[in-house]
């Protein structure tokens, strides 16, 4: 079960991913970022009196913590995407925000198979390939220094994952009520300080709305996945595969060509979940 809760956060991750870029297209990145976690925290406000439960103050701390580091990695992976180029700062951000949790997993004691072990490595190449737009030709040719703040970016997004495993099994979606109120807090505080605009347009609004419900929806079904019992080093690489719903997502409603590497990497990525979900 916490092998499909996972890969079903991976999906709605991506797929929100998707919308939120559209939006992106329509309003500035301030605005889309900040409406779109509103909305999310609105929904799950709503849908908290039947899926929260009992916290305790450690469970507030883990789950602010992750908004924290959640909303840190944006906000840089912004900035980075501004400054950098986009075909070398996407693809190492998201193999970073992968490996974290799997180093962390791993690290704390956690024992996977063999299969699983194999997986896992199928996992973190098939990111990296499907991200690659620009080709692995563009990796190549990046500079050392302009990967510094794509691992900074990918480091939170992976802490984001490590910081929710922390939280109680009783706790259903509640920490999640701390760590979106943290990253809306912090979000803003940067757009005010920058005097940056949040105010999304007209036609963006519905984008923004559906991302951030759907980028709810995926942290719900990966704190779900951590509470059934998955090992943090499965769960948190199956869940930094959404990069494979977005691409797959731009090719089907842009119309958007696959260079080389993307197939390889969607290819890949089938493998290591069979892999993965092969018994010990």
């Amino acid at each position: 079960m916490a092998v499909v809760l996972a890969l079903a956060s991976a999906v709605v991750y991506g797929a929100s991913d998707f919308l939120g870029g559209l939006a992106s297209r329509r309003a500035s990145v301030f605005a889309v970022v900040a409406l779109s976690q509103l909305a999310g925290l609105a929904a799950l406000l709503v849908l908290l009196p039947w899926l929260g439960g009992p916290v305790t103050a450690a469970d507030v701390g883990w789950g602010a913590a992750a908004g924290l580091a959640g909303s840190t990695g944006l906000l840089v992976f912004f900035r980075a995407l501004a400054t950098g180029v986009m075909s070398v700062v996407a693809p190492v951000t998201a193999v970073t925000a992968a490996a974290v949790p799997v180093l962390v997993g791993l690290l704390g004691g956690e024992r996977i198979g063999p299969w699983a072990a194999a997986g896992i490595l199928l996992a973190l190449v098939a990111v990296v390939l499907v991200s690659a737009e620009g080709g692995l030709r563009a990796l190549r040719a990046a500079r050392p220094g302009s990967l510094l703040p794509a691992l900074l970016a990918g480091t939170a997004f992976g802490f984001f994952f490590v910081l929710l495993d922390r939280t109680s099994e009783d706790a259903g979606l509640t920490p999640l009520v701390a760590a979106r109120a943290a990253s809306v807090g912090l979000v803003l505080l940067v757009a005010l300080a920058g005097r940056r605009s949040v105010r999304p347009t007209r036609a963006a609004l519905p984008l923004v709305v559906v991302s951030g419900v759907g980028d709810m929806a995926a942290n719900a079904l990966f704190l779900l996945a951590t509470q059934a019992g998955g090992p943090l080093a499965i769960t948190g690489v199956l869940a930094s595969l959404y990069p494979v719903s977005t691409v797959v997502l731009a090719q089907l409603v842009l119309r958007e060509r696959l260079v080389p590497a993307q197939v390889a990497g969607l290819t890949t990525a089938a493998a290591a979940v069979v892999l993965i979900t092969l018994p010990a």
